[in-house]
């Protein structure tokens, strides 16, 4: 069956055209590195963190498959931050190598590239599940309590909420996720649906980054969802968690030759709206 062609089509020299060489030279030179941060985010908790312009960040299932619900600022002005629905159409649902995360308006720039994805060759499943999605957001107690009655305080949102709340930020500054390392598709009745996680110990996901950036990440309470949290079958699966590590690498300065950081929008802003003429 033949596929249907992509709304957003990349034009050769444009930014949805990645320089595939200089990633690779980036991510595949490991004498090219330094690492300047390391740390373990353990289960049912969140952590932020900084990763400065030109660096590399890993994320690593370190012990067995885990979940992480992914949010990400542009450092100097948290208003500028993921957008989870654009980066779908720009890119994909399911995010992989070369891909980029792509900041809201009136910003409209990438803030990072996915350099390296051991899970990249996970493809399409049977049931269709991929792996890295856009699709959904993160579980929150507001739907958990709707949907069950009961307050749980250490679902993804929540857990966010806690980790940027010493770089001044609030539950209103925590977007939708990628969710990184999670399998999940939309069934025959187009429903989201989500599937065990198919990580093992080491398996990473890596990304440039294209801006200084503010990053956070949830382990989520449903560890590697190999059992359901809602439901008639659901029960706390507090024995399929595990901590997510990150690092952080400094790039040497002659693999960045050529890359500069992008640019805002270039559109005016104006909006049709005619502005005041001031005569003297």
């Amino acid at each position: 069956m033949a596929t249907t062609a992509a709304a957003y089509q990349a034009t050769k020299g444009g930014p949805l055209d990645v320089d595939k060489a200089f990633y690779d030279r980036v991510s595949g030179t490991p004498e090219g590195r330094e690492l300047v941060d390391k740390f373990e985010i353990p289960i049912r908790s969140g952590q932020a963190w900084e990763v400065p312009a030109g660096h590399l960040c890993r994320l690593v299932t370190v012990e067995g498959p885990q979940v992480g619900d992914f949010n990400v600022w542009n450092r100097h002005d948290p208003r500028e931050r993921l957008w989870a629905s654009r980066t779908r159409q720009l890119q994909r649902a399911h995010v992989s190598t070369y891909d980029r995360l792509w900041s809201n308006l009136p910003f409209l720039r990438p803030l990072l590239t996915i350099t390296d994805d051991t899970l990249a060759d996970y493809g399409k499943d049977a049931e269709g599940g991929r792996v890295h999605d856009l699709l959904g957001t993160r579980c929150d107690p507001y739907v958990n309590q709707m949907l069950t009655g009961e307050a749980f305080d250490f679902h993804c949102h929540s857990n966010l909420t806690r980790a940027v709340l010493p770089y001044g930020l609030t539950e209103f500054d925590v977007h939708d996720v990628l969710n990184v390392f999670q399998c999940t598709g939309l069934n025959d009745d187009d429903q989201y649906f989500m599937k065990d996680c198919p990580a093992r110990p080491g398996d990473h996901f890596e990304f440039f980054a294209e801006l200084d950036l503010l990053c956070a990440l949830s382990t989520c309470p449903g560890g590697d969802l190999s059992v359901p949290m809602w439901g008639p079958d659901a029960h706390d699966p507090i024995e399929v968690c595990h901590p997510i590590g990150v690092e952080v690498y400094k790039v040497d300065p002659e693999l960045l030759a050529g890359w500069q950081q992008p640019e805002r929008a270039a559109y005016s802003n104006l909006h049709g709206i005619n502005l005041p003429t001031w005569q003297s």
